[in-house]
């Protein structure tokens, strides 16, 4: 992948929920392509996060993409209420809802793009027959639940998830979240990514770093 084609998510797990707008817009001015906003329940993934009403509230402060990365189950039943919040992307894990050909089809079916997320252990083929519907594909490379763990070396996978997305022969991004930082960066877009989501490796150091941050993950 070229440096020019390489998308940068900033998670706003990272970021300081006390001045949230504020952070939306600072990584939007730095250069963010897309706003990764990680959704948690305390059931699928051990942490709670954000719902609908903070992605609303979010909204005004950026025009950029809202990629919304939803680890909830049931997934379903709240996929209304992010596309009406503003979700340009909602992506659902393999394991969130016992159809996911199903939970796909009624995202798509509300005029936003459908991603699908697969966890460390979820095998490649979990999402063979679900290719020619999907936007984005999430490869999580740490368990999902919370930021600042270790990244897990998951190059294989990406790889063969690349090999997938090129048969399509249509746009789908190929996502990776977790643990990429500068280094782990350059592996992943070596294996097939193209669109990298990162949380402390951006917000680390401030506003005044985030576009010295985003900069330095394309390579």
């Amino acid at each position: 992948m070229s440096q020019s084609t390489i998308k940068i998510a900033p998670s706003i797990l990272s970021a300081d929920f006390s001045i949230l707008g504020q952070e939306v817009r600072a990584i939007d001015e730095a250069g963010a392509d897309y706003i990764h906003i990680d959704v948690m329940d305390g059931h699928f993934v051990p942490n709670l996060t954000f719902g609908a009403p903070v992605v609303k509230s979010l909204r005004r402060h950026s025009q950029k993409i809202f990629d919304v990365h939803l680890m909830i189950s049931p997934v379903d039943p709240l996929i209304q209420d992010f596309v009406d919040a503003g979700a340009d992307i909602i992506t659902a894990h393999v394991e969130a809802g016992p159809h996911l050909h199903r939970t796909l089809q009624n995202i798509k079916s509300k005029g936003v793009k459908a991603g699908v997320s697969l966890n460390p252990h979820t095998p490649v083929s979990a999402i063979s027959h679900v290719m020619d519907m999907v936007d984005l594909v999430l490869v999580m490379t740490v368990n999902p639940g919370f930021g600042g763990q270790s990244f897990i070396p998951l190059l294989d996978k990406i790889t063969d998830i690349r090999k997938m997305i090129n048969e399509q022969g249509r746009p789908i991004d190929l996502q990776v979240d977790g643990g990429v930082n500068v280094q782990t960066a350059q592996q992943v877009i070596q294996a097939g990514a193209d669109v990298l989501v990162a949380g402390t490796a951006i917000f680390k150091e401030g506003p005044e770093q985030y576009a010295k941050n985003i900069a330095a993950l394309r390579g």
